[in-house]
């Protein structure tokens, strides 16, 4: 969870300066207004700052954290004690700086610290949804459980994403090498043909234009390939630049979800995790309002991140979380309708279980189809790309012993 410094406005017109604690600045930005400020400035804070990337984990491994939750709710059910617990993973962690940030948070519980306070000071590894389960399992008396269902959610999200690196894995690889077939033949095997045109006596005026233009290409990329290393380290160095601003944020984000083929399947993710996510907090006892604001951070889209905000004021007014999740017009009908159920049936983290289980399954679904479908077409257009070349290369050969044939029948 990240630190925020602000400066707002209150009701009486003071101007106040403060710090807030929240995922992302809109959840900081939304709790100030519904307590009637308004907002003057607000950037990230010291702690904030100091955050490693990586989704909320830091530079530790989705999997090591998997790991580290199911071993400690083992030796929490099993009796042994808090600071025990903690000696046992801190020697049996394989991750340097998990390892490292075990033995400071043991530390810290000898000391007479609580252990969700203890993992709040490390935001980069310990995200807001740990952080919340853990105080809901400490509360409640069963961190064992709490344990349980976050080792259970990062497995689940860990599996999710496995499946999700794995399916773009053999599409990455087939575009990879045809990019390099296509370049390997342009500036090796073109320039080949070039002299061998210019020993023939053969002017470019002369030739067609699919062999002309392939020339052309062929030429810019021997002698000017710095021109295209340069547009491409400019172009993904600026979508990174934007994508750190709030504006490219949300406008990147939109194009997630609305993109041909991959904004679908972006958007079954989207709602998989955040269903799942906010099952477990809610099945651990952390309270609506709380659940809805950890979820808003976490889905990694800051659209839906913003419906889930707006849904969270409405139920903080009495509405029920269906409806706004419906206006948001993001949440689609079945979603929407299983939430409303759970709601009148008391039963809400077990429909949305049911709602994750079954993106999950769609997103299966999509990926398996999504790469049958890619395979054949890259093939096609790898197909096309080196039979361009070919017959761009071959026509004018062709050509000439046409006119040599036609010469020595004249003969």
């Amino acid at each position: 969870m990240a630190t925020f410094a602000y400066t707002v406005k209150d009701a009486a017109g003071t101007m106040r300066k403060g710090t807030s604690e929240g995922e992302n600045e809109a959840v900081v930005v939304r709790r100030l207004q519904e307590q009637g400020m308004t907002i003057v400035n607000i950037k990230p804070g010291k702690a904030a700052k100091a955050k490693s990337g990586g989704g909320g984990f830091g530079s530790v491994k989705l999997v090591d954290l998997s790991i580290f939750c199911r071993q400690f709710s083992t030796m929490v059910d099993a009796g042994v004690s808090l600071v025990r617990c903690l000696t046992v993973l801190s020697e049996q962690s394989t991750s340097p700086k998990l390892r490292r940030i075990i033995t400071e948070i043991e530390q810290e519980v000898q000391s007479g610290q609580t252990l969700s306070k203890a993992m709040a000071r490390y935001p980069g590894v310990f995200n807001s949804l740990f952080i919340g389960l853990v105080k809901a399992g400490e509360v409640g008396g069963a961190l064992e459980e709490s344990l349980q269902r976050l080792s259970g959610f990062l497995e689940k999200d860990l599996q999710l994403r496995r499946k999700v690196k794995g399916a773009m894995t053999y599409p990455t690889i087939v575009l990879v090498v045809a990019v390099t077939i296509v370049i390997g033949l342009v500036t090796f095997i073109v320039p080949q043909f070039m002299t061998l045109f210019t020993d023939l006596g053969m002017k470019q005026t002369d030739m067609p234009s699919m062999t002309r233009s392939l020339m052309q290409f062929s030429n810019f990329l021997t002698t000017k390939w710095w021109i295209c290393l340069l547009v491409v380290i400019s172009f993904v160095v600026g979508i990174k630049m934007f994508g750190n601003t709030k504006v490219g944020r949300r406008v990147l984000d939109r194009v997630k979800l609305k993109a041909p083929v991959f904004g679908p399947l972006n958007h079954k993710v989207c709602l998989a995790r955040f269903s799942r996510t906010l099952a477990t907090l809610l099945s651990s006892g952390v309270p609506i309002l709380s659940a809805m604001e950890t979820v808003a951070g976490t889905v990694a889209n800051e659209i839906l991140g913003d419906a889930i905000l707006n849904a969270r004021t409405r139920i903080r007014e009495g509405d029920r979380i269906g409806e706004p999740l419906q206006k948001s017009k993001l949440f689609p009908p079945m979603v929407v309708q299983m939430i409303s159920i759970g709601e009148e049936s008391g039963s809400l983290d077990n429909m949305l279980m049911k709602v994750a289980d079954f993106y999950e399954d769609e997103v299966d679904a999509a990926l398996e189809s999504l790469t049958s479908a890619i395979e054949p077409i890259m093939i096609v257009v790898l197909g096309s790309a080196v039979g361009f070349i070919v017959i761009a290369m071959f026509s004018p050969l062709l050509a000439v012993i046409s006119n040599l044939s036609s010469g020595g029948g004249t003969n």
